[in-house]
């Protein structure tokens, strides 16, 4: 139960609020990196709207790049009904669907009420096909830029209608926005995993400098799946202010400290370290890149 699995978000979350256009070998560079550095699940890219978010319209082509990786398992985000159909023609190995707990972000985001986006995701799990996984992520989870704190109630019952879509897909409960705390985190965790089982995931991001704190509160509560993104890098273009996701480097360093096994090579994760935070527009976080006897370390 100690071992844990990580999913570099780099080539998507990190990639998809720079203004300017990442030129597709760039994310495929990445996605090497990253597997060289030994992770074995990523999110790609994502089948949406190329007018509302054109860095993602060179996911096909990247997709196709990191399907010749062998054991990588390849995500792609899905919004609604077009992205699923791209996203299973385009051979995704999991599909991670998408929406948010606020009213206020969802609309922001998808454009969508949430009874409309749950109601056409729903439908959606049920046609998945049974060889692809699904991942059903919940965004702002914890807080709202529009919104404020979520109840930790007001999540949980959400949780709860998106349990019942289906038995056995991953569930992830993000902290969108970076600003949720650690107790809030842990409670939300410990009741979800004691009511639905070892089915979660936990997607942070480090806007309030809270980050591996939320994936330690997250562990210690019993996920064992957690996203991260090399360089730090990342954001959301329609939560206003949230920053990088949390630093696979430093998520990887402090499990390496508690004795937790993660699969990965630390200095081939400071070579896809360095490579993300070197995009052009991409506004990097973490700190281990920064500590010299950390790039030492063997």
């Amino acid at each position: 139960m100690n071992a844990i699995y990580l999913s570099e978000v780099a080539p998507r979350d990190g990639l998809q609020s720079i203004a300017a256009m990442v030129p597709t070998e760039t994310k495929i560079a990445m996605v090497k990196a990253s597997y060289e550095a030994g992770i074995r699940r990523m999110e790609i890219g994502s089948f949406v709207s190329p007018k509302a978010i054109p860095q993602m319209s060179d996911t096909p082509q990247v997709l196709v790049a990191a399907k010749q990786l062998a054991g990588l398992e390849c995500t792609t985000l899905v919004p609604n009904r077009r992205g699923f159909e791209g996203a299973l023609n385009a051979g995704a190995d999991r599909l991670g669907l998408f929406m948010s707990v606020t009213e206020g972000h969802n609309k922001a985001n998808i454009n969508r009420t949430r009874s409309e986006s749950l109601a056409d995701l729903a439908a959606i799990v049920r046609e998945t096909p049974k060889n692809v996984a699904i991942r059903f992520n919940l965004s702002c989870s914890f807080h709202c830029p529009f919104e404020g704190v979520v109840p930790e109630q007001d999540c949980l019952d959400f949780v709860e209608r998106v349990v019942a879509l289906n038995p056995d897909m991953e569930i992830a409960i993000c902290d969108t926005t970076g600003n949720a705390a650690p107790d809030q985190v842990s409670r939300v965790f410990s009741t979800a995993i004691n009511k639905w089982g070892p089915r979660f995931a936990f997607h942070g991001h480090d806007t309030y400098g809270m980050g591996c704190a939320n994936v330690y509160a997250a562990y210690t509560a019993g996920v064992r799946v957690f996203d991260a993104a090399s360089g730090g890098i990342g954001g959301c273009p329609f939560a206003p202010g949230a920053t990088g996701n949390v630093a696979m480097e430093d998520v990887v360093w402090m499990f390496h400290r508690m004795g937790v096994e993660t699969g990965v090579d630390w200095d081939g994760l400071l070579v896809a370290a360095d490579l993300a935070a070197a995009v052009p527009g991409a506004t990097p976080g973490g700190r281990m890149r920064g500590v010299p006897a950390a790039r030492l370390q063997k």
